[in-house]
């Protein structure tokens, strides 16, 4: 299933989400121009390597991404999902909260890897938690799905409260079902950095007190 679009209305300028989108689609061009060798540099220097953690990694892996899906699906959540969560929020507690959220998922991640040497880049934990808190704001939102029947696609409006919920549960069992797997000599998904970002969202879109819509949810 592909999510399309939300059917809640958007009332402002998405500053910060179209800002977020060109500088992550920014720095991704940048890494791809790089040779080789310069690119796995700089994804090491910057990328957040739990076994000689620096805070300010947690920061600059949020803007890395590790290939053209990584990244398109990512940009793609934070535009359908991100919008809304700004419009509530407006753009400088959202920006704040993209950040905190992103942080939180590193650290979610850190704390259960803490001896892994592989880089881990990326901005899921941070839209992970505007996934989160488009779930606490927009419970009976619907998001427009592409969806597969046999050799077919059609879209469906499918309760956002389910899809996300849905997600939620495949990081979760997934995160649980990585424990135990090497992480010194591979990759994979984050999950738990997904996992922690999104509860953080769920947490922080409360403390930040968000403007209230009354639209068509």
């Amino acid at each position: 299933m592909i999510p399309l679009r939300s059917t809640e209305r958007v009332h402002s300028t998405s500053v910060v989400v179209i800002s977020l989108i060109a500088v992550n689609v920014a720095i991704f061009f940048y890494e791809v121009s790089l040779n080789p060798f310069a690119q796995n540099m700089f994804i090491t220097r910057h990328g957040m390597i739990p076994d000689r953690f620096e805070w300010v990694d947690v920061l600059t892996s949020m803007f890395l991404h590790g290939g053209w899906l990584h990244v398109i699906g990512n940009m793609w959540f934070l535009w359908i999902y991100g919008r809304n969560v700004e419009d509530i929020l407006g753009s400088g507690k959202f920006l704040l909260f993209y950040l905190l959220c992103g942080i939180a998922g590193g650290l979610g991640h850190l704390v259960l890897n803490y001896y892994s040497r592989v880089p881990t880049v990326g901005a899921s934990g941070a839209i992970a938690g505007v996934m989160g808190a488009y779930l606490v704001k927009f419970p009976r939102a619907r998001i427009v799905t592409l969806v597969p029947i046999l050799i077919f696609f059609t879209t469906l409006e499918i309760p956002a409260a389910l899809l996300l919920l849905y997600w939620f549960a495949i990081q979760f069992f997934g995160g649980f079902g990585s424990i135990g797997t090497a992480q010194l000599s591979q990759g994979g998904t984050a999950w738990f950095a997904h996992v922690a970002g999104f509860l953080a969202g769920m947490l922080f879109i409360f403390l930040l007190r968000p403007r209230e819509r009354w639209g068509s949810y």
